[in-house]
């Protein structure tokens, strides 16, 4: 088998068969032609359905994460589908208690006036999420790294748990923090790999989309049902982007890691910084400070901004700006918490720019 890095620059490419074009084209339609009534080419029938574009980077997805890929209009339309596809009313769902605040406002906020029940739990402790399982459970949802605590939670060890509960629920990894560069969760056993498209696989913050990837045929089906059934599908366009973007995802995966590790190894030895986190790979930092505010405020090279997994570095308060929907929750996150997204940047450049901003 080729290495992964070739498998991400030649995944879902297939040369165009009238012009011999390396890069598919974009088709840019709402609707095909039939030959007659009811014939068609395919799925290609209505562009909700099906479009030649989008299945391409479906086909790539599915191919660097090990299973079939269906793609969403964002990351929280693809946890939406995986949500209303898999669970009923009455059902439960074991969150991670250090998690997206876009999730669990998804859950929380809306999931819950259908009906469905929730538990948070410190993923890390494999005990503690085995008590969280009930015979309802439907779903253990794992972020890893956790966002935005940055926390590594064993997957292996997740599935292990899940599958000693009768019945056993489906593992769920959001994979977006981590990408398959770093971390292949289907291959640890879980059952769907969930994805913000928008972040590390896009790569540069000029596209919204989504994915699940399903390790097995039946749940690819009720993800393709749900898909066409509810209509929150990408444009030809975003799929063409996001697509794009996965060629040079290995390499910028280690650029943003090299990054990274110049970052958190300045901010470790840097006064009234404390509880420095990043995982050993990605491009993710957090760290606490007193000034949070103040020192997102005077940084030249990370944006203040929302979003993470671009070229550019970020910088943001998550209590603030991206986790304001857990306030008030047991998942709240401290308001001198301070994440970074380390861009592929000069890491000098980088660190000069937080040390001039922390003071």
């Amino acid at each position: 088998m080729t290495s992964f890095q070739t498998r991400a620059v030649h995944a879902g490419l297939e040369p165009d068969p009238t012009y011999g074009s390396v890069i598919p084209a974009i088709h840019q339609t709402s609707t095909y032609r039939q030959s007659a009534v009811g014939e068609f080419v395919g799925d290609y029938d209505y562009a909700r359905s099906a479009n030649p574009t989008r299945f391409a980077l479906e086909q790539a997805l599915g191919e660097l994460e090990g299973g079939r890929a269906v793609a969403f209009s964002s990351g929280l339309a693809a946890a939406h589908a995986l949500l209303v596809h898999v669970a009923r009313t009455g059902d439960h769902v074991v969150l991670p208690a250090d998690l997206y605040g876009g999730t669990f406002r998804l859950v929380d906020k809306v999931m819950t006036q259908w009906g469905l029940e929730y538990t948070l739990v410190d993923q890390t402790d494999l005990d503690a999420l085995a008590a969280a399982i009930v015979p309802a459970t439907k779903i253990v949802w794992v972020e890893t790294p956790t966002n935005p605590l940055l926390n590594v939670v064993d997957v292996r060890g997740v599935v292990a748990h899940a599958a000693a509960a009768g019945p056993a629920p489906l593992v769920v990894v959001d994979n977006t923090f981590a990408t398959p560069v770093n971390q292949r969760p289907l291959e640890l056993g879980a059952d769907a790999v969930v994805h913000s498209t928008t972040k590390y696989l896009g790569g540069h913050s000029d596209v919204v989309g989504g994915a699940v990837i399903a390790r097995d045929d039946a749940l690819y089906e009720g993800m393709r049902f749900v898909q066409n059934a509810v209509g929150s599908v990408p444009g030809p366009f975003d799929s063409f982007l996001v697509h794009r973007g996965l060629r040079t995802l290995p390499l910028r995966m280690k650029a943003h890691a090299e990054s990274a590790a110049a970052v958190a190894e300045f901010l470790r030895a840097t006064p009234g910084v404390s509880d420095v986190r990043w995982p050993g790979f990605s491009g993710m930092v957090s760290f606490r400070h007193a000034d949070a505010i103040g020192i997102a405020q005077r940084t030249r090279l990370f944006t203040l901004a929302e979003s993470l997994g671009g070229v550019e570095s970020l910088i943001e308060v998550p209590q603030a700006m991206t986790h304001q929907s857990v306030e008030g929750s047991d998942a709240a996150v401290p308001a001198d918490l301070v994440r970074l997204s380390c861009g592929i940047e000069a890491p000098a450049d980088l660190v000069a720019d937080l040390r001039a901003a922390i003071g």
